[in-house]
């Protein structure tokens, strides 16, 4: 069976050991620990949509590569029904969860792999792509969830990788055996990596000739020996430890970062191993790809933002007020364009050599640079709208004490008819929306900074053929 239930995903976690650290001491169960398993539920619903009546048709396809159903999650798109069959189901499912699902960027890194690694064997008779099938067939067929080990530590940035003193800043290859390669270094924000089976390593950048033993790519168990994940902190954490103050009340973003201590990986997972030159497109590939991705999850997550500065507004007695309901419609305008990029993104795509389609990397980065401005923006009108308890409200446990609770409870009082106890529900939900500090970070910096974008929308734009158009109207010839 290729579709996995929530409940199998979650049990087949069980199964795996990896190595972890949060605040200092070893994590040792990972499904049941309440900061983790938040995170694990976000994923999770990726796997529970996909055998809802009113979600499998878009989030189930049929994968031509094992003639089985798949989950969308694990297929690289054959077509542009697939590219905006990603970003619609990625919009549902960031309104369903209210924050990153984890699943998207291993899907990314797969649909980039499955472009390059099939011009790599062209031009040297390498076996990367087949390699990287038989990793896709193993994909499929058990429904795994794969995580992007994409972005490196850096060191010093005015440095390429082989200059750095440390020469393990960037992830590389220490080692070359008969059966495999031995890699050492660090991949840092990797969202979901304790909800995942099995990490996708990409170089992080372009790479010179120099840079041999950094242009590696593969793919391995969450678990495998060597692998530490050490989970960062975010400004909510300690309150999902707690049980309390919690405001989402079911999903969550963690982000470790992992590091690749001697880590032996066997050559029929690498699918690139020196091929410098490559590293650029790669690289480029799945930026592109998580960029479109983000257009949907993130309009997903403004679809939240505004149902919660609605209903902040029924609590408050505002609802009829018209400069609120002007923030709304600003609100709502953000989301459709960054979203319209995406899908006009999807719908531009064409295909590549390997039968992989591959989306139009300005659009998508329009989409994105779009993103990182207007999210802020997004939650500034939130909070404008919400009103200012959402940085202050009296815990949980104050509403608890017998001597002070009642008394909390009256004064947090809104509109007639609403019960205390939704209003604070609700205000807690906008302080986690607004202000959680690993998804805001992540609508800037996710899927690469503000000036990667820039640059990549300037490098594949046709700026020789905007220039004909303006000469032709000008008369002047080339």
């Amino acid at each position: 069976m290729a579709i996995k239930t929530k409940e199998e995903y979650i049990e087949s976690l069980r199964k795996m050991n990896p190595v972890v650290y949060m605040f200092g001491e070893r994590i040792t169960n990972v499904v049941d620990n309440p900061r983790l398993r938040a995170g694990i539920e976000a994923t999770a619903a990726t796997y529970e949509a996909a055998n809802m009546a009113e979600y499998r048709h878009s989030m189930v396809t049929e994968s031509p590569l094992i003639g089985e159903a798949v989950n969308r999650f694990t297929l690289p798109p054959t077509s542009i029904e697939d590219l905006v069959a990603r970003v619609k189901n990625n919009r549902m499912l960031g309104g369903r969860v209210g924050t990153c699902f984890q699943r998207c960027t291993g899907l990314d890194c797969m649909s980039a792999l499955s472009i390059v690694t099939y011009n790599i064997d062209q031009k040297y008779g390498t076996e990367y792509y087949a390699r990287f099938l038989e990793f896709l067939k193993h994909v499929q067929k058990n429904d795994l969830t794969c995580n992007a080990g994409v972005t490196d530590v850096k060191g010093d940035r005015s440095l390429n990788p082989h200059e750095q003193p440390d020469k393990d800043m960037y992830l590389r290859v220490v080692e070359r055996r008969h059966d495999g390669i031995v890699v050492r270094g660090a991949k840092a924000h990797q969202t979901g990596s304790l909800s995942s089976h099995e990490i996708i390593v990409l170089p992080t950048r372009a790479l010179k000739k120099e840079d041999k033993d950094y242009a590696v790519a593969f793919a391995i168990p969450t678990d495998t020996p060597g692998l530490i994940h050490v989970v960062g902190r975010s400004t909510l954490d300690m309150r999902e430890l707690q049980g309390c103050d919690i405001g989402n009340t079911k999903y969550s973003k963690y982000c470790p970062t992992v590091i690749f201590n001697d880590v032996f990986v066997p050559w029929e997972r690498v699918f690139m191993c020196g091929e410098t030159e490559f590293a650029g497109d790669l690289v480029m590939r799945f930026s592109a790809f998580h960029r479109q991705s983000h257009g949907g999850c993130k309009a997903g997550k403004i679809d939240c933002m505004i149902g919660a500065a609605l209903t902040m507004m029924d609590y408050n007695g505002t609802a009829k007020l018209s400069h609120l309901r002007q923030k709304i419609i600003d609100m709502i305008h953000r989301a459709e364009t960054l979203y319209g990029c995406s899908i006009a993104a999807s719908y531009e795509g064409k295909r590549q050599s390997s039968g992989t389609y591959f989306i139009d990397p300005v659009l998508a980065n329009a989409s994105k640079i779009h993103e990182g401005k207007e999210m802020a923006e997004v939650g500034r009108l939130l909070v404008d709208i919400a009103g200012g308890y959402v940085c202050d409200l009296p815990s949980d446990r104050d509403l608890a004490n017998p001597e002070i609770g009642p008394l909390v409870m009256k004064y947090m009082q809104g509109a007639a008819g609403v019960p205390v106890e939704d209003r604070i529900r609700m205000l807690r939900l906008v302080e986690k929306l607004a202000l959680e500090s690993a998804d805001t970070v992540s609508d800037i910096h996710g899927g690469g900074s503000a000036e990667a974008h820039r640059i990549t929308i300037m490098r594949e734009t046709d700026l020789e053929g905007k220039k004909k158009l303006s000469k032709r109207l000008a008369g002047i010839e080339d």
